[in-house]
């Protein structure tokens, strides 16, 4: 990001559930990339969603697949009536797995 952008209307986490969302086999440095954050927070955020039921994490031979499990709630009070399919469905990525 420039200087001049000092906060944007998604989290890194969001971020990093549309990354894996488009591309599920990118590897995590790939991720970090798009992200526009370290590999290590990219693997934080990334056991985040896999520990709250977000991602599903699996290997594949030598390589580590994510697929975002649809269906699952927003976290925050004020959205968690709706589902994060609603925002994979907004930036035109359909949910996997």
């Amino acid at each position: 990001m420039t200087g001049a952008r000092r906060w944007t209307f998604l989290t890194n986490h969001g971020h990093v559930l549309l990354a894996v969302a488009s591309a599920p086999d990118l590897r995590v440095a790939e991720i970090a990339t798009q992200v526009g954050i370290s590999t290590r927070a990219a693997l934080a955020i990334l056991r985040d969603l896999e520990d709250d039921g977000y991602v599903l994490r699996t290997r594949v031979g030598r390589r580590t697949h994510y697929a975002v499990q649809p269906h699952q709630p927003f976290r925050h009070p004020a959205t968690e009536t709706h589902e994060v399919d609603e925002l994979l469905a907004i930036f035109g990525r359909p949910p996997t797995g």
